[in-house]
């Protein structure tokens, strides 16, 4: 017991008081944290869920643009597809921000201050119908693909904080809360043997007075 007890105890009764409180404190920071720790983990799985729909769904709009985009190749040819992707303003930068979930800070993407042209920036008489269309679909393609950045942002946060908090519930439960358990015997020992010497150190002074006596 004495390599699990923690290290320069005394072993008084206001030890062990002392000790009984953090006892009770490691317990409902164990509790707590484990409801923190199962509350995150669920919360992580819906999170998984969504990324999931949310990259099949990019996966088949990036799909359908660029075989849109091919068929308009074909029509006016790549270079001239490339000449117009020339006139197309580029996105510098994208603005974000951070929310709070469940105490575990996670990003979010401001989608909606990014603003890309409605109308194309290219005339109508050289290009062909099919290029609006790919023009459109890599456009809503872009907006799945930034919720799919800000989830998958989420997800890697909401992991981290799963990690951290899995090590802390650990290393109450295997190591803090054991070692408040082993010092808290060792003192109630302690002092178990304390109160058997002074019983029998009354004890022998009685009969020693008794003795002085006859």
């Amino acid at each position: 017991m004495a390599e699990n007890i923690i290290e320069g105890v005394k072993p008084t009764r206001m030890e062990l008081l002392a000790l009984r409180k953090k006892k009770k404190l490691a317990v409902k920071g164990h509790k707590l944290l484990g409801e923190k720790r199962d509350a995150l983990v669920m919360q992580f799985f819906e999170i998984i869920k969504t990324c999931d729909t949310l990259r099949n769904d990019v996966n088949s709009k990036m799909t359908e643009a660029f075989e849109t985009l091919i068929d308009a190749e074909m029509i006016m040819g790549r270079d001239a597809v490339a000449d117009i992707t020339y006139s197309i303003p580029q996105i510098q930068n994208v603005p974000t921000e951070v929310v709070n979930i469940m105490g575990v800070h996670v990003p979010k993407i401001q989608s909606g201050v990014i603003t890309t042209p409605k109308e194309p920036v290219y005339g109508y008489l050289q290009t062909t119908a099919r290029l609006d269309e790919a023009t459109d679909q890599f456009r809503d393609a872009l907006k799945k693909i930034l919720e799919l950045a800000e989830v998958e942002g989420s997800i890697e946060q909401l992991a981290n904080e799963i990690e951290k908090t899995k090590r802390r519930v650990n290393a109450l439960e295997h190591i803090f809360i054991p070692r408040l358990n082993s010092t808290q015997k060792y003192i109630e020992m302690q002092l178990q043997e304390r109160e058997r010497e002074d019983f029998f150190r009354r004890k022998h002074i009685k009969k020693l007075m008794e003795r002085r006596k006859d």
